[in-house]
């Protein structure tokens, strides 16, 4: 797999023209034009990760596929952006699998492993994971949604508002009430 990093400039409006022409036709290689502009970003973005080439090779590869399905139903406005929130969420779904079943090297050196300590920094990152999580779900309807395409999606305030149907005032509202309320859970949860 060659990763070229393409220095044209492209623009927002070049993008939404190839979205558009591959909602309609279906056409792979559309997408594949599309996608090869940011695919050294998404390798960057796995790379951060998975600190692994080989991994981060094929997971730009899976976020291709998953790209063929999603691109299909979603509305994109900016799809570099976009592209990057699949990337990170594919990386940290990913994460989160393996870490459900680790496997674990039996050598005579195990306990002075340095890499046993990172075990210990990655599951508390997935804890803090699981526990936002658990904390959105428990959030308004409003406020989820907000929250969501805020920073999940990495919105502005007038795209969760056309989004949404909102009221723009409405949603920094539920934006920053979703935050408070958000922090609130999850202190609240990792005291106990």
């Amino acid at each position: 797999m060659k990763f070229i990093k393409n220095t044209a400039k492209t623009n927002t409006q070049d993008d939404l023209a190839l979205i558009a022409a591959y909602q309609q036709r279906g056409d792979l290689e559309v997408l594949g034009v599309l996608y090869n502009r940011y695919m050294y970003l998404v390798f960057g973005v796995c790379f951060n990760y998975f600190k692994d080439e080989e991994q981060s090779k094929d997971a730009v590869m899976q976020i291709f596929e998953e790209l063929v399905v999603k691109l299909k139903v979603h509305q994109v406005q900016n799809f570099k952006s976009w592209l990057h929130v699949l990337s990170r969420n594919h990386c940290l779904m990913a994460l989160r699998k393996s870490s459900k079943n680790p496997t674990v090297s039996l050598e005579d050196n195990f306990v002075d492993n340095d890499d046993f300590v990172h075990l210990d920094i990655d599951d508390a990152k997935e804890t803090q994971l699981t526990l936002m999580e658990k904390c959105m779900e428990n959030l308004p309807e409003e406020q989820r949604k907000s929250v969501d395409l805020f920073y999940l999606q990495e919105k502005c305030y007038k795209e969760v508002a056309d989004i949404t149907g909102y009221d723009m005032l409405k949603v920094k509202s539920y934006i920053q009430n979703g935050k408070r309320n958000l922090k609130i859970c999850i202190e609240k949860n990792s005291e106990q």
